[in-house]
């Protein structure tokens, strides 16, 4: 079983799962369609969840088990995933081989974190309950999955209520506790230390843009010079939005370019940024092919000239400029997003408006940037007045 890449005579492309005989496993491919045309998913998301349902169906078949009888048999799963390592678990590891491995137990070290287990798990049930939903598989696989419960033992006022009709939910009965940590962030130092070490303009405008802007790599290379408005008044061109600023829309792009939100958003952009795009322009106009493209980062100085930037040359331009600054490890594009949004909750801006510059569609995945450090806490508890009768009896 692996991920396989589909690419559509529309040109529209996703991922699917194809088994040993390098066919098509009809469930996981409903499935991965619908999740990316049925929901308008990303095919990144596709991917992703490709991978996650080619290691199910690859454990399943290694174990001598179809794939429902594998939903019955989640938990063991989950161990597997745990335990088994590329050695067992990849798709280049042969059956009978793979059946002869040795796992380590519990002690050793994890083949793999509770998030990645818990990302799979996700992608498996998400492939069980769509095939419910189809007929293409028993319902009761869906009470293996969750607890399905009613309202009637939850307080009133968390009931349905209308017409007193009773709502019924769901809670997935297999998750592994994920440690909280701290979020993976790039330091100023780092930042400073990369546009030191670029040796382009353009180079610089993409580490600006991903620190000072919070854009994911998707965004940044999805970027049309028509999003960019970077006058003191766009309302001759169309837009209400006020000084320097630019657009995250979701489009297909021909370099597998994607906004992850369906909605679009505004971002405003500060002189930094504003000085960098004015700098960047002046380089490329000196490049005759990038002339014609719409795209804001194009190839410059290798590959075709004047084609759209790919996302995946986005972080390599970043590991060569890490090099360059003699950083002891590469400085990561999300690690630039994450630095936006903790500058950003570091300046005290509201969990609202942090999720709104950074494109999160639930307030929640915001809430990684706004947990206090330890300085914080202790000048909170300074600030809290004494009162005298108080400070009278520790005396």
């Amino acid at each position: 079983m692996r991920a396989f890449m589909v690419r559509l005579p529309s040109g529209g492309r996703y991922w699917t799962v194809l088994d040993e005989e390098l066919q098509v496993v009809g469930v996981a491919d409903a499935f991965l369609r619908h999740q990316r045309f049925g929901r308008d998913g990303a095919e990144s998301t596709t991917k992703a969840y490709a991978h996650a349902i080619a290691l199910f169906l690859r454990w399943c078949a290694r174990t001598g088990r179809g794939w429902q009888a594998g939903v019955e048999r989640f938990g063991l799963f989950m161990t597997w995933l745990a335990h088994a390592g590329p050695e067992a678990s990849s798709a280049d590891a042969a059956g009978n081989r793979a059946g002869s491995v040795v796992l380590a137990g519990p002690g050793a070290a994890p083949a793999r974190s509770a998030s990645r287990i818990n990302g799979v798990l996700t992608a498996v049930r998400g492939m069980v309950v769509h095939a419910v939903a189809e007929g293409q598989a028993p319902a009761g696989l869906v009470s293996v999955l969750y607890e399905v419960a009613d309202d009637r033992d939850l307080p009133e006022p968390a009931r349905a209520g209308e017409g007193g009709s009773m709502a019924w939910r769901m809670r997935v009965r297999h998750r592994l506790r994920e440690p909280e940590t701290m979020v993976d962030r790039a330091s100023d130092e780092e930042i400073v230390a990369l546009l030191r070490a670029c040796c382009s303009a353009r180079d610089r405008l993409v580490v600006l843009l991903l620190a000072r802007a919070g854009l994911r790599r998707g965004e940044l290379c999805g970027l049309r010079r028509s999003d960019v408005h970077l006058l003191v008044d766009s309302r001759m061109l169309g837009c209400e939005a006020a000084r320097a600023h630019l657009h995250v829309v979701r489009r297909d792009n021909p370099n597998g370019a994607w906004a992850k939100s369906r909605r679009q958003r505004v971002v405003p952009l500060d002189f930094l940024v504003v000085q960098a795009f004015d700098t960047y322009e002046l380089e490329r106009m000196r490049v005759r092919e990038a002339a014609n493209s719409d795209f804001v980062l194009v190839n410059l100085f290798r590959g075709r000239i004047g084609a759209p930037m790919r996302p995946d040359g986005v972080g390599a331009m970043l590991a060569t400029a890490s090099r360059r600054a003699g950083l002891d490890t590469p400085v990561r594009p999300h690690q630039l997003r994450h630095a936006f949004g903790s500058s950003l909750a570091d300046a005290g801006t509201g969990i609202d408006v942090v999720a709104e510059l950074l494109g999160h569609a639930a307030v929640s995945s915001s809430a990684v940037y706004v947990h206090p450090d330890s300085a914080r806490l202790r000048a909170a508890v300074d600030a809290v007045p004494v009162p005298r009768a108080h400070a009278a009896v520790s005396r």
